[in-house]
């Protein structure tokens, strides 16, 4: 027995020596590989990005942002005290590693299988944040000891403290208390109080938990934690801890977050796929037109109705997105309904229909019969609930005749009307069921946009893009947009005639509301039960589409494509196109003057009772009395639109219709009820 404790003794002193040396020459190794001091303090924490608007105006900066660097002598002792008596008690005596605090971390992680203590000192904490990653393996932390104890021996603790300071991060961007400061209190470091200080420090062990913009309670909560723990260590006396007080700490107000964050997002989510550089800062010059900006927030935010949502995207003839909006409010809901929402277009997706029958040799002019029609025992039936009989084929589109466009499909193919939508930039699934020319499958409002913009364009593809060029600091080109003006989608005489269509809905159709005193032609689109309205339409080189409906896809009485999804088109087309010259249609529809003059309202009003909705195939559809609605279900509730007398209900668009058609009214028309699918 003595003979094996000798032994074993033996063995574990050779190791200890051994494991001492492999040490020492470890720690050697990496102070040879340290850099220099002036060098880390250069060195970045993260890449920053300046986004510049098309008339080079900075959109935003994002990523990290660094204040001042303050050296040791300028960083107030309060804060010095505050960092070290939360993170590092004994950070003037270890030689860079705690053993205590180590062993203790090592303990809790075998009781509870995960690491839920760091015991890492302010200067293994420096080496993992300018050399390492946050990954939690014995790998990483072995690695992060050997650091410690090389920076420990080639700079001074001042040094030490002086870059922890200056390179840590806090949150809301910020690395360095500098930074931190002003995006906080807005003032610099050097003027911080105690009750500041101790909020900054408290923010290192969770940044985005303890963040006194993203939670007051808690940051105010942690700093009392650091006040008390610098009373204990001696830093601060009883009274000074007493009247510092985290609560009456006054914020810096923060900065508004408008709708191009909505743009910014999408944009730079392309960095991935278009450049490599992830370190230096960069310049990124986008397409964004500030004043069609500014005109597409308004006129969403004044044409959406209460308690529901909307989008706007506006392109330019080869596709640069001058102006986007995701939603009423960027603050509240980040999630972008241009381009991220999927939802049903309705009678918009006829723009599908129409162009496959066009491209298989219909024309405008060429007559159709508004009947009853059975496809595989689908039966649509029109908004109107009647039918007119023989009709062209610009009547019928200008009024969103679903029979027609029935019968259009089962012509030329349901799939082949698919094809054309895919050819047209619909990247979400097309189904073929026949209903789908009535637009029953879900689609995206940019690509919808992306579609119109390609007739505008005399068939020609339009691939959406939002930035220009990107640039490092010193203006060196990472990267340039190139146009594709090469792929021809349908022939011109094709897309001449769809704007034929396309602008005889928004002169005498449903389109009526979204007339700008200027040549337009566009489409609406009201899916069933109102869920969804849309207007898409272009004029003088801009396309822009509009939708709005519930997030939730509940359905809204009186919401039509005709009437504030068109209002929101012309308010902000009317800026948009304001400074640019009125270009002519190549094909440009003569109408009589009395249809050509605007109207105050858009067509196709339902009645206030929501009983009185249609499906998408022209059917009514039962529904909870508008009585047992709470004003949270029915948005419309709290803006209640002029009720008309059951008895004095008017067919207007039957009345349009039959005024085109040159015919005369037989007897009084049915109650008009609301017309989805126009």
């Amino acid at each position: 027995m003595r003979r094996f404790v000798g032994t074993t003794v033996k063995i574990a002193v050779v190791g200890g020596l051994a494991a001492l040396v492999a040490l020492v020459i470890a720690v050697v190794v990496a102070m040879s590989s340290l850099p220099g001091y002036s060098e880390l303090k250069s060195s970045p924490n993260g890449q920053m990005i300046r986004v510049h608007a098309a008339d080079g105006s900075v959109l935003v900066s994002l990523g990290p942002s660094y204040g001042q660097w303050l050296t040791s002598g300028e960083i107030p002792q309060v804060m010095k005290d505050a960092m070290i008596a939360v993170e590092d008690r004994r950070f003037y005596r270890p030689p860079g590693v705690d053993p205590i605090g180590v062993a203790r971390s090592v303990k809790v992680r075998f009781d509870t299988g995960r690491w839920s203590q760091g015991g890492s000192t302010i200067t293994q904490q420096l080496a993992r944040n300018i050399f390492l990653t946050n990954t939690r393996t014995f790998g990483r932390k072995f690695r992060e000891m050997i650091l410690a104890l090389a920076i420990e021996r080639h700079f001074s603790k001042e040094q030490i403290l002086e870059l922890y300071l200056n390179k840590v991060y806090f949150g809301g961007g910020a690395y360095g208390i500098d930074a931190a400061s002003r995006r906080f209190f807005g003032h610099g470091a050097e003027r911080l109080s105690l009750a500041e200080a101790a909020i900054i420090a408290g923010l290192v062990k969770a940044p985005s938990n303890y963040s006194p913009t993203a939670d007051a309670q808690a940051a105010i909560g942690r700093a009392g934690v650091v006040i008390q723990t610098m009373l204990e260590t001696g830093k601060i006396g009883r009274a000074e801890a007493q009247d510092a007080r985290p609560e009456a700490v006054k914020l810096a107000p923060e900065p508004r977050q408008n709708s191009v964050r909505y743009f910014t997002d999408w944009a730079l989510a392309q960095l991935d796929t278009l450049i490599d550089e992830t370190v230096e800062p960069i310049e990124v010059w986008t397409t964004l037109d500030q004043p069609m900006q500014r005109a597409a927030d308004t006129a969403i935010r004044q044409n959406v109705p209460k308690g529901m949502q909307g989008a706007l995207v506006a392109l330019d003839r080869d596709g640069a997105v001058r102006a986007m909006v995701g939603g009423t409010d960027y603050v509240s809901s980040i999630y972008n309904r241009s381009t991220q929402a999927v939802r049903q277009p309705g009678s918009a997706f006829k723009l599908f229909v129409y162009l496959a029958a066009l491209e298989a040799g219909r024309k405008p002019t060429d007559t159709v019969v508004d009947a009853p029609v059975d496809i595989e025992g689908w039966r649509p039936r029109n908004s109107s609930r009647r039918f007119s009989g023989e009709i062209d084929l610009r009547t019928a589109f200008a009024f969103s005749i679903n029979t027609v466009a029935a019968k259009l499909g089962a012509e030329v193919g349901f799939s082949t009307v698919a094809d054309m939508a895919r050819r047209f930039g619909i990247t979400t699934p097309v189904n073929t069921h026949p209903s789908m020319v009535l637009g029953t499958s879900d689609v995206r409002l940019i690509d919808m946009t992306r579609a119109f913009a390609a007739v505008s364009r005399g068939g020609v593809a339009v691939v959406p893009y939002g930035i220009v060029k990107v640039t490092t600091a010193r203006n060196d080109l990472l990267y340039e947009h190139k146009p594709d003006d090469m792929r021809v989608l349908v022939a011109p005489g094709v897309a001449a005639e769809m704007t034929d269509l396309l602008q005889t809905a928004v002169n005498t159709g449903t389109a009526r509301a979204a007339q700008i005193g200027r040549p337009v032609a566009g489409k609406t689109g009201t899916t069933s039960s109102n869920k969804d309205g849309w207007f898409l339409g272009f004029s003088s080189g801009i396309t822009t589409g509009v939708w709005m409906g519930r997030d939730d896809a509940r359905a809204v009485p009186g919401l039509q494509g005709g009437r504030a999804p068109a209002k929101a088109f012309a308010d902000f087309m009317r800026v948009a196109v304001a400074p640019r010259p009125i270009v002519p249609f190549e094909t440009e529809v003569t109408l009589p003057e009395w249809q050509l003059e605007p109207d105050d309202e858009a067509y196709g009003m339902p009645p206030e009772d929501e009983g009185a909705m249609v499906d998408e195939n022209g059917f009514p559809i039962a529904s909870a009395p508008a009585a047992s609605r709470t004003p949270d279900q029915d948005p419309a509730a709290t803006e209640p639109e002029e009720v008309v007398p059951a008895g004095e209900q008017r067919d207007e668009i039957g009345e349009l219709l039959d005024g085109v058609l040159g015919r005369s009214r037989r007897g009084e028309a049915e109650p008009q009820e609301s017309r989805p699918n126009q």
